[in-house]
């Protein structure tokens, strides 16, 4: 029976599931986005939101609190100093589960995890491309004007 279970144990013991997890989440810090199975991102997903709200309040017992989470200093000081500053706005949902398809392998349904305020396509308030337009060439042609004429000279090898 399943009476009181309220999280996937994804067919680990205990001590294997929170090392995968804490290492899921030190790859997330790292490279702003991972590949993993649907359930394992579910699981994830409530692993590393607590985790991220605590790192909006820089305070020494919040960075312990992490760091006994996660169990790396470098991904605990690259949270607190880089991915905290981008999420202190948002009150809750760093993390975007995006449905890839079904592995090769073994037809996993896999998705990618990613943090929701790096990937500028999904995100409206994001870093927006200048427009570049290929008509005005008078805009080209007055920077050529103002720079300096090089002049080239040719050396004979004799």
């Amino acid at each position: 029976m399943r009476h009181g279970k309220k999280f996937n144990h994804l067919g680990r013991q205990t001590a294997h599931r929170k090392s995968m997890l804490a290492n899921m989440a030190c790859s997330l810090i790292e490279h702003k986005r991972i590949n993993t199975t649907e359930a394992k991102a579910k699981a994830f997903r409530q692993y590393v939101e607590p985790i991220l709200t605590k790192s909006k309040t820089d305070t020494t017992h919040n960075r312990r609190l992490v760091f006994k989470l996660l169990k790396n200093k470098f991904a605990v000081t690259d949270l607190f100093k880089e991915v905290a500053v981008k999420i202190a706005d948002r009150p809750g949902g760093y993390v975007r589960i995006i449905k890839l398809g079904n592995r090769l392998g073994d037809n996993a349904s896999m998705c990618m995890v990613e943090l929701v305020d790096y990937n500028e396509v999904y995100n409206p308030n994001g870093a927006k491309k200048k427009k570049v337009t290929r008509r005005g060439k008078k805009k080209v042609d007055a920077v050529v004007a103002d720079a300096p004429a090089v002049e080239e000279t040719k050396t004979s090898e004799a």
